[in-house]
């Protein structure tokens, strides 16, 4: 299968010094879904400013569509489609207006243009709402028609930076059928920005992971998850002062099935053991007598979570904001309500 992005060596410097994106290597082949994961500041935002032309590397190369980013910009702009976490449909508008405008910046014939916007709209099953005005289109709605913006083109490759971000869990479900839908009737290429490990895991055919900008790892989410060794054992004390608790967690540490224990807040842990269905009688039989009582207990297989954690120390989380970012957090999800 052919790669439609293929990058060798890239690097951004930016003048203060700071190396975003270091010497990162990676293909992604036609017709793949392929998760780019990375915590704030990791390299993700610039790696993909570059891809889709936006800034210029320092250094290595990028090829989109067969084409080099820094020579040939506008072929590849011509290959691509690009959806921001920020809605970029306009409220004063109707779907069908904003469809109309966006196939205008793309120079689409006048005469394709209402068979164009028929099929994506048909595609987004917003055909029934085309003549409304956007202001009246629920937060799901509006993703989808700022999806339909990005495909009036027919694009090879479609960016989706954050594309179910403030969606209720319904409603990002129903934009991951969009997603595969899209893959399976047009062999689209989708490159995926997410917080959501959910949604990497349900949607993504590999993920890479990049953190100081360098990737760190790169398969499938199964792959991934089978390289981490042991399950994992959540407990929660509902007794104990600090000084107990932290006597029985030095028991369970040192039981022969325990490899770690991390601390979760809370007088909750996690355990990472090699048989977990073993290790749980085993806890609470070495914590017998023990002042800390134990008031919750589970066990779980390794989660793209972990996977994430593993390779970057940090949890994916939504990121604290200065005041600035904040105001614009507030107003898309004002529209987005």
């Amino acid at each position: 299968m052919a790669n439609i992005i293929e990058v060798s060596e890239l690097r951004k410097d930016f003048p203060n010094g700071v190396v975003a994106v270091d010497d990162v290597s990676f293909t992604v082949a036609e017709g793949e879904i392929f998760g780019f994961l990375g915590p704030n500041g990791a390299g993700k935002s610039t790696t993909i400013a570059i891809l889709i032309t936006l800034i210029s590397p320092s250094g290595g190369a990028a090829l989109v569509a067969g084409y080099d980013v820094t020579r040939h910009p506008m072929q590849v702009r011509l290959h691509i489609g690009y959806v921001s976490q920020d809605l970029a449909v306009d409220d004063n508008l109707t779907g069908y207006e904003n469809l109309r405008l966006q196939a205008g910046l793309y120079h689409i014939p006048a005469a394709e243009t209402p068979e164009r916007i028929a099929q994506v709209l048909e595609m987004v099953e917003l055909t029934d709402r085309a003549g409304h005005l956007v202001e009246t289109y629920s937060g799901g709605m509006r993703k989808r028609l700022d999806i339909a913006c990005g495909l009036i083109h027919r694009p090879r490759l479609l960016f989706l930076d954050e594309p179910t971000l403030g969606l209720d869990i319904q409603t990002r479900r129903e934009i991951w059928r969009y997603i595969n839908q899209l893959r399976a009737e047009t062999n689209m290429t989708i490159f995926l920005t997410t917080h959501y490990m959910e949604e990497a895991d349900s949607l993504c055919d590999r993920i890479a992971i990049i953190d100081y900008g360098r990737i760190k790892a790169l398969d499938s989410p199964a792959a991934l998850k089978s390289e981490l060794d042991g399950d994992r054992v959540e407990l929660e004390f509902e007794a104990g002062t600090p000084v107990e608790i932290e006597k029985a967690i030095s028991i369970i540490c040192a039981l022969p099935h325990v490899m770690e224990v991390r601390e979760m807040g809370d007088n909750r842990f996690q355990s990472i053991v090699t048989d977990g269905g073993t290790v749980i009688p085993e806890i609470f039989a070495a914590l017998t007598g023990q002042p800390a009582k134990i008031g919750a207990i589970g066990m779980t297989r390794p989660s793209l979570d972990d996977v994430f954690l593993h390779y970057t120390g940090r949890q994916l989380r939504e990121p604290a904001v200065g005041a600035g970012e904040a105001m614009q957090t507030r107003m898309r999800m004002r529209r987005i309500r």
